[in-house]
C-alpha cells in the first residue's frame, strides 16, 4: 500500500509505540488523526510532527461518548485505522482485581471492536486498511499475563474472522504482533524479568519501523522478533515443547510477578 497522502486514524497516539509510529507515518506524508486521553500529551505530539494536515481528538475510546467523538472528528474521509491503544497487566491472576480485568478487556478488545464497527461505513467508501496491533502473547499463553493474553487472543481471532468476512470488500483487516516493547506500559518488574530470562525488548522506534514496512508491503499478518516467531510456530504445532520451556522459567516469572505483591495496570495512550 502506498501510504503517502493517506488519512489514517491512530489510537493510543500518545503511548510509547503510538508516539514513535506517528512520527514515522508523518515522515511518509501520511495525514494523521491522533486519538488519546491527555490533551497536553496530544498537543505535544502534534507539535513534534513534521508539517502536515494533522489533527488530534481528545477521547477515551473505551467509552461510547469517546468513540462517538472520534467518528464525528473523522467525518466522511478516512483511508486507514491503526488500533494501537491498550493496557497491560503483569501479575499472578489470583492477585488481580475485577476492576483491572474489566478495564483491560474493555480497552484491548471491546473498544477496538466497536470503533471498527462504528467506522466501517466511512472506511468502506474507498480502498482502506485496518490494522489491529496485537502481541506475541495473542498466540502464546504466558504466565503472569493471563488476562492480557486473553485480550490479545480475542483481538487476533476477531481480526482473522473480520478479515475473512470483508474479503470481498474494499476494507483490508490486518494483524501486527510485536514482542515486548520498552515503554512505560512495562514496569520495572517486567524489565527485570525479561533481563533475567534473556527476553529481548524492542524500542518503540524499531517496532514503528517494522509496522510501517508492514503497511507498505500489504501483508495480512506479521509477528515481530526472533525467536518469538519460532515459538509461535512451535506453540501451534508442538505446544508441549513450549509448556516445558515455560515450566522451567516459572519460578523466575512468579518471583517477578510478586515483586510488588500486586498486579500492575498501565493506562492506555
Amino acid at each position: 500500500m502506498d501510504i503517502a497522502g493517506k488519512r489514517i486514524l491512530l489510537t493510543g497516539a500518545t503511548g510509547g509505540l503510538g508516539r514513535a509510529l506517528a512520527v514515522r507515518l508523518a515522515d511518509r506524508d501520511v495525514e494523521l488523526v491522533l486519538v488519546g486521553r491527555k490533551r497536553a500529551a496530544l498537543d505535544e505530539q502534534l507539535g513534534a510532527l513534521p508539517a502536515g494536515n494533522h489533527q488530534s481528538v481528545l477521547a477515551d475510546i473505551a467509552s461510547v461518548d469517546g468513540r462517538r467523538a472520534v467518528v464525528d472528528a473523522v467525518g466522511g474521509s478516512l483511508d486507514g485505522l491503526i488500533n494501537c491503544a491498550g493496557v497491560n497487566t503483569f501479575g499472578l491472576f489470583a492477585d488481580q482485581c475485577a476492576d483491572d480485568l474489566e478495564r483491560l478487556l474493555r480497552v484491548n478488545v471491546i473498544a477496538a471492536v466497536e470503533l471498527i464497527r462504528d467506522l466501517l461505513p466511512v472506511l468502506g467508501q474507498r480502498k482502506s486498511l485496518v490494522v489491529n496491533v496485537g502481541s506475541t502473547f495473542g498466540t502464546i499463553g504466558y504466565p503472569g499475563y493471563t488476562a492480557y493474553c486473553a485480550s490479545k487472543f480475542a483481538l487476533r481471532g476477531f481480526t482473522e474472522a473480520l478479515a475473512r468476512e470483508l474479503a470481498d470488500s474494499s476494507v483490508r483487516v490486518c494483524y501486527f504482533a510485536p514482542r515486548a516493547i520498552r515503554t512505560p506500559m512495562n514496569d520495572a518488574n517486567i524489565e527485570a524479568m525479561n533481563a533475567e530470562l534473556g527476553n529481548t525488548m524492542d524500542t518503540p522506534e524499531r517496532v514503528a519501523d517494522s509496522l510501517v514496512k508492514f503497511l507498505e508491503q500489504g501483508r495480512a499478518r506479521r509477528h515481530v522478533g526472533w525467536p518469538e516467531r519460532l515459538f509461535v510456530t512451535l506453540n501451534a504445532l508442538l505446544p508441549g515443547i513450549v509448556d516445558g520451556a515455560l515450566a522451567k522459567n516459572l519460578p523466575v516469572i512468579q518471583r517477578h510477578c510478586r515483586g510488588d505483591g500486586a498486579s500492575s495496570l498501565s493506562p492506555p495512550g
